[in-house]
């Protein structure tokens, strides 16, 4: 795994093999954006000791979605640190394991990429202590607002940080080449419509799954990335 900084002092990105988490930091307090797969555990609270901080500071892990990337270390961490397991609510039985993940509609060239993304551990089923909807606002990053963004699965979310121009937006755009709408899709036109609505908060740090956070022109990349043209919305 390797830990890049974002922002100075406040953010960071954990990358692992495949996909990639964000650590938010108040000070001392911490906010994981996503926890990466199944045994990540120990090399995530390894990166927040090589910052000078307590992994015991991890105080809310927020999931983006339920994809076993994404979540597959929430419950090692939040058992081991005690921090709250944040969730939209449409989101929330699958990943505690009640509902199986819903299955993606798969354009053709999609095909050989998620059967290497299958290749991480499949999740445990993992509580989730809060559950949200569109709009609320979360006690981090000076008001964290939560924005529903389905399509990647029902109950995607985005985080934005508006006093910091922030933008973790989960799976529904990608960075792998070209500013793109994210892979693996329940309902295209719905994630295209969730890109287009994230991309109208005009961030200028964009935080993904998968690619390198959008840290230059951001606002500009999304939008013209959000227009309807079939080679960017694929």
């Amino acid at each position: 795994m390797d830990l890049v900084e974002v922002l100075p002092q406040q953010l960071h990105m954990l990358r692992f093999p495949i996909g990639q988490a964000y650590l938010w930091r108040d000070g001392e307090a911490l906010t994981l954006i996503d926890a990466g797969h199944v045994g990540a555990g120990a090399a995530i609270e390894q990166a927040v000791r090589s910052l000078g901080l307590g992994p015991e500071r991890l105080e809310r892990i927020v999931l983006t979605h339920c994809h076993r990337d994404h979540v597959g270390a929430a419950e090692e961490l939040a058992g081991r640190w005690g921090a709250q397991v944040v969730a939209h609510r449409l989101e929330a039985p699958v990943i505690r394991g009640e509902l199986p993940v819903p299955e993606p509609v798969l354009l053709d060239w999609e095909r050989p990429l998620y059967a290497h993304g299958l290749t991480v551990p499949q999740a445990p089923p993992t509580r989730v202590d809060l559950e949200v909807e569109d709009g609320e606002v979360l006690p981090f990053g000076d008001g964290a607002v939560v924005v529903h963004a389905p399509g990647h699965t029902p109950g995607s979310i985005g985080v934005h940080l508006p006093r910091h121009g922030v933008l973790f937006a989960g799976d529904c755009i990608a960075g792998v080449g070209q500013v793109m709408l994210g892979v693996f899709n329940v309902d295209r036109a719905q994630a295209q419509a969730s890109f287009r609505r994230l991309a109208a908060l005009s961030p200028s740090v964009a935080c993904l799954g998968h690619g390198d956070p959008l840290t230059q022109d951001t606002a500009a990349a999304l939008l013209a990335a959000a227009r309807p043209d079939p080679d960017l919305l694929p």
